[in-house]
């Protein structure tokens, strides 16, 4: 079975809206699009291609899909873009005849068991970007294998979060951690089980 890894730029206050660029996704009149950008670091740059590995594909929402569809394929002569463009991805929608961006799956009407097909054939791991809509859904069925916080060194108040009130409450171990030059903390995450609570009342042992 695969791996499935979660990458987000996230600001401190758990916004992941438009990171890219001010007409990236203007939905609630976000007004902060491409805030990642003025942190752009060669030491992020690095820890995104390693997440991406040699060989991946691509689970995406429709919103991400559209995104990038509009993109990659215009990019030449880029690893990366080649990497992209060649994956096969795996898209959440209710429009699967306007797929254009290939090679590509529609995950079907129960996106959970179209992740769970997904995950479970052979091929190399699966890379979510974005979808913010879509990574709820990895989270709360425990489907993510691991999470990579790009973490920026910015608030911004309002906007679509990474962690919804639709997940329920677990842990995440800190897998690995680095801070680059420009203040962003590039953090990985696996999942660790269910919350665990306490008490500092209680008596010592």
């Amino acid at each position: 079975m695969r791996k499935i890894s979660i990458i987000e730029h996230i600001s401190l206050d758990g916004v992941v809206q438009a990171p890219g660029g001010p007409d990236e996704d203007k939905d609630g009149d976000f007004e902060h699009g491409g805030w990642s950008v003025p942190h752009a670091d060669p030491a992020v740059g690095e820890a995104i291609v390693a997440a991406h590995g040699t060989a991946f594909d691509l689970l995406l929402g429709r919103h991400t899909y559209d995104i990038f569809a509009s993109y990659w394929p215009k990019i030449e002569n880029n690893p990366m873009a080649d990497s992209l463009n060649a994956a096969t991805k795996y898209v959440a929608t209710h429009r699967p005849d306007s797929l254009e961006w290939g090679p590509v799956e529609d995950l079907g009407p129960d996106i959970v068991e179209g992740v769970r097909g997904a995950k479970s054939k052979g091929g190399p791991d699966l890379i979510v970007w974005g979808s913010s809509t879509l990574t709820p859904v990895l989270l709360a069925q425990g489907l993510a294998d691991e999470v990579l916080l790009l973490v920026m060194p910015v608030l911004l108040g309002k906007g679509k979060r990474f962690f919804s009130g639709s997940v329920d409450p677990c842990e995440l171990a800190l897998v690995s951690t680095k801070a680059a030059a420009s203040g962003v903390l590039v953090n990985t995450y696996r999942h660790a089980g269910s919350l665990r609570t306490g008490s500092f009342d209680a008596p010592s042992a």
